[in-house]
């Protein structure tokens, strides 16, 4: 009987029906809360896997389907060979995209947020992710944030959080401090023709600097990590030995003195100074600027350029522009006076905001002098010069490290590495200077002037100053009932309930502090949270935290690299020197996926370039969503979206659930039950079932080692696929009785649980179809057997004289004779060295053979 024709059992349909296998799992899976619950108390080894949560902004889009479906696959795979798995999702509620939708929909914040994130929890248990619920984390509830403040507290105690004066933008239409992200092209997103203000206000800082060193050394550890990662932080922690040195100005400019203090890699160009260059917010020129309206204009001018440069993420690549102050400043070297300049490339938050000018040995400065015809002087020559000679200049700017001294008085003839050594040594010495270590990491400020945050647990009292709050009064609560206008500061100083106190000292009349947390506090921490969400008296508790971390594996984009991960790093440090963790660092591997595209871009909803999967999961299923996320890329590169593969997926789907329908456990059971089942041996099968076990067993070791290694699981879904044309393509061998029931039965089952971690709704149908009534969640991940995924025949390249000429099939243990024998009996071959003579006959086992022939 063709399979075609092969009676179907009347219970299944017969078209694959995506919405009713997914509703009947849906209903089984949520039945059970425990089902992705990890085990309290387990002997099995532990495996903590997770992705970055999301913010609730309303609804999920493909690009967090993407995300979730690589840790979901992980968690499953882990589950399947035996792990302890905790693999648990929450929510990074808080921030101001819920301000602005506040004031868009007339929404309170914490009705907008929780009701999004209702929605969100929807579409993620549709899609049929396994997270453990019990553990969720949202942040914006006292329950969480309560441990913000208290971490807050305790930092303070260490001298780590503290309070200065620091710019922000100031919009004074809004008589408000704008985020970043408000700021457009220079001007208040809200009102275009507005320029933002720089302005200095009291706020709260992280004294991250203090592990500084700590951050950079232990990237060391972090193996795990993409390199490019690493780099990223590496640069972004921005470790710099060098020296600091006073130029004098000759002459008070104003409250910030006379002098200019520049930090240089490259002390041993100073001779070669020609000019000094400040920052345009630098002090000094607010000095400058405070008596002279000309130079006001022209440096406000380059504050403008530098922050329309930082928008656009590439500061690098702004085009140089620079002022003369008319000041001039004195080189303690050598006496000479060089000329001031504020320039727009020279930043504030780098070294000390001010460098000396050595236009022959940098690149930038010699751009800036050729531009403003400023002196170029040459320092330092080629390594082993001979200063008896004629000395010949090499090419500017001349940036080696490994140079010679020359025009630098006493210092001439000295290696940079000498030089540097012996001219810090000799500014300390004279007190005009010092060597030094300078990162290009600040402190961490966690003041916003918005609504939708962490309360910062501090009081300000008349007669006691800042206080903070006890810890036996947490959580301060943020309260509810609050007007969002995005305009006259921060609304809660507007409500007198919140603002007003008593200070915990004195018991006096005292005011809370209005500023909310940074979110990134929020973020910062979160995932040990999950590990004992439901702790009331402390954060979590240390023994739980000591199983669990660090994280096996973080999933997230690289667009966290910097500042999330970062952060995290810090917190995880601090948490150690506390006691509360034993850990160094809180993630041991790091994923960072790709973007989806649609359009040529990365899908946004400001771009209008994004596809819902709720529409995806109607039209298609929540499976073929989920496989098409994983089988478009490989997970670390950028998916292009195409609905036409979606639905190549849900083809293949159908193709799989077919071929159970066709040959159903029933029809299988006759032959093995009267003992007429072949032996699977793979010596003993007919040759088409000997084919399809061979294909099953090396699609086991793919998928297998695609898991354990690259993560391709595009390449995991293609074996699949393989295997189900193989099978396929025997229909007439199976029809006919050469292909045993129990070999069939075997493939099935191998299948469902190959599908199993991507395709996990489809996985649980074929599971039960093969008569199984175990857990497909915690079934055992199946193993292959090297010998049957051997092929019995190997094809063989033979080059003549290192050119192809023949293919040869030989058995797979063929010996080195029987190889060359075979080569040197194909037609091709003989036609290629006929005439000649053989010199050398190579043969590379399982891989080639070349005749050289003369």
């Amino acid at each position: 009987m063709p399979l075609e024709d092969k009676p179907i059992p009347p219970a299944r349909e017969e078209r694959y029906d995506a919405q009713r296998i997914e509703q009947k799992w849906t209903e089984r899976w949520q039945s059970d809360s425990s089902l992705y619950a990890a085990e309290a108390h387990s002997t099995k080894p532990k495996y903590y896997v997770l992705e970055m949560l999301p913010y609730p902004s309303g609804a999920l889009h493909m690009g967090h389907v993407r995300n979730y479906s690589i840790g979901d696959a992980l968690a499953r795979y882990m589950w399947m060979n035996g792990y302890n798995v905790l693999h648990p999702m929450g929510w990074d509620s808080f921030g101001l995209p819920a301000e602005n939708a506040a004031i868009k929909n007339n929404t309170p914040p914490k009705e907008w947020t929780l009701s999004n994130i209702a929605a969100m929890k929807v579409q993620m248990k549709r899609l049929g992710f396994a997270y453990d619920w019990s553990r969720e984390v949202t942040t914006c509830l006292p329950d969480y944030y309560r441990w913000n403040q208290w971490f807050f507290l305790k930092l303070y105690e260490a001298g780590l959080a503290y309070r200065k004066k620091s710019k922000v933008n100031w919009c004074p239409q809004c008589a408000t401090v704008l985020a970043n992200e408000q700021v457009v092209g220079g001007m208040c997103w809200r009102h275009e023709d507005q320029p933002v203000e720089q302005r200095e206000l009291e706020q709260w800082f992280l004294r991250i600097t203090k592990y500084a060193d700590e951050l950079l050394r232990d990237l060391e550890k972090l193996q795990g990590w993409p390199e490019k990662v690493r780099i990223m932080q590496q640069n972004w922690i921005g470790r710099s030995e060098g020296t600091l040195v006073d130029f004098d100005l000759g002459g008070t400019v104003g409250p910030a003195g006379s002098t200019i203090t520049v930090f240089t890699t490259r002390v041993d160009t100073i001779y070669g100074a020609t000019s000094v260059q400040l920052a345009p917010e630098h002090p000094i020129v607010r000095d400058m600027i405070a008596r002279d309206a000309a130079l006001r204009s022209k440096v406000e001018e380059l504050i403008g350029e530098q922050r329309r440069a930082k928008e656009a993420g590439d500061i690098g690549a702004i085009e140089k522009h620079g002022v003369f102050t008319g000041r001039y400043a004195k080189n303690p070297y050598n006496g000479e006076a060089v000329p001031v300049w504020v320039a727009n490339y020279i930043l504030m938050d780098y070294g000390t905001g001010a460098i000396m000018s050595v236009p022959a040995h940098d690149e930038r400065d010699y751009e800036f002098a050729q531009k403003y015809k400023l002196q170029i002087r040459l320092v330092i020559l080629p390594a082993n010069t001979d200063p008896e000679e004629t000395m010949t200049a090499p090419p500017l700017p001349f940036t080696p490290t490994d140079g010679m001294l020359v025009n630098s008085g006493e210092f001439n003839g000295l290696s940079c590495e000498d030089a540097i050594a012996k001219m810090s040594a000799r500014a300390e010495e004279k007190g005009f200077g010092k060597a030094t270590v300078t990162f290009r990491i600040k402190d961490w400020g966690i003041s916003r002037q918005r609504y939708w945050g962490t309360p910062i647990p501090i009081v300000y009292c008349d007669k006691d100053g800042v206080m903070p709050v006890a810890e036996k009064d947490l959580p301060v609560i943020l309260p509810d009932d609050v007007k969002v206008t995005l305009a006259g500061g921060s609304p809660l100083m507007n409500v007198s309930s919140f603002l007003n106190t008593t200070c915990p000292k004195c018991g006096g009349p005292a005011r809370r502090e209005t500023d909310t947390m940074d979110t990134f506090v929020d973020s910062s921490w979160y995932f040990y949270r999950y590990a004992d969400a439901q702790n009331a008296n402390a954060p979590f508790d240390s023994a739980t935290i000591a199983y669990w971390f660090p994280i096996d594996q973080y999933i997230g984009g690289v667009e966290h690299a910097i500042l999330h991960l970062i952060y995290s790093r810090f917190w995880t440090k601090f948490m150690r020197d506390m006691g509360l963790v034993k850990n160094d660092e809180p993630v041991t591997r790091l994923f960072t996926q790709g973007m989806v595209i649609k359009d040529g871009a990365k899908m946004s909803k400001n771009l209008g370039n994004v596809v819902s999967p709720d529409e995806m999961v109607a039209r298609y299923g929540a499976d073929a969503t989920r496989l098409y996320s994983l089988f478009a890329a490989p997970p670390d590169r950028d998916l292009d979206w195409q609905e036409s593969g979606i639905e190549g997926i849900q083809r293949f789907l159908g193709r799989v659930y077919r071929f159970y329908l066709r040959n159903p456990l029933g029809t299988r059971l006759g032959a093995a039950e009267t003992g007429q089942t072949p032996s699977l041996q793979g010596d003993s099968l007919p040759p088409e079932a000997r084919a399809i076990q061979r294909k099953l067993h090396q699609t086991i070791k793919r998928v297998s080692n695609d898991f354990q290694g690259r993560w391709h699981f595009n390449t995991c879904i293609a074996a699949v696929m393989e295997l189900v044309n193989e099978i396929y393509g025997a229909e007439e061998a199976i029809a006919g009785g050469r292909v045993p029931g129990s070999l069939i039965t075997e493939v099935q089952r191998n299948i469902a649980l190959l599908l199993a971690p991507m395709a996990p709704y489809l996985a649980h149908e074929l599971w039960e179809m093969t008569g199984e009534m175990s857990n497909l969640l915690k079934a055992s991940w199946p193993k292959y057997d090297p010998a049957l995924a051997a092929e019995d025949e190997i094809e063989i390249p033979v080059q003549v004289n290192g050119k192809l000429r023949g293919l040869v099939v030989v058995p797979a243990g063929a010996s080195e004779d029987q190889i060359r024998e075979a080569a040197l009996a194909d037609e091709k071959v003989k036609a290629a060295i006929a005439g000649k003579q053989i010199v050398k006959k190579i043969v590379v086992p399982k891989k080639l053979v070349n005749i050289v022939v003369r």
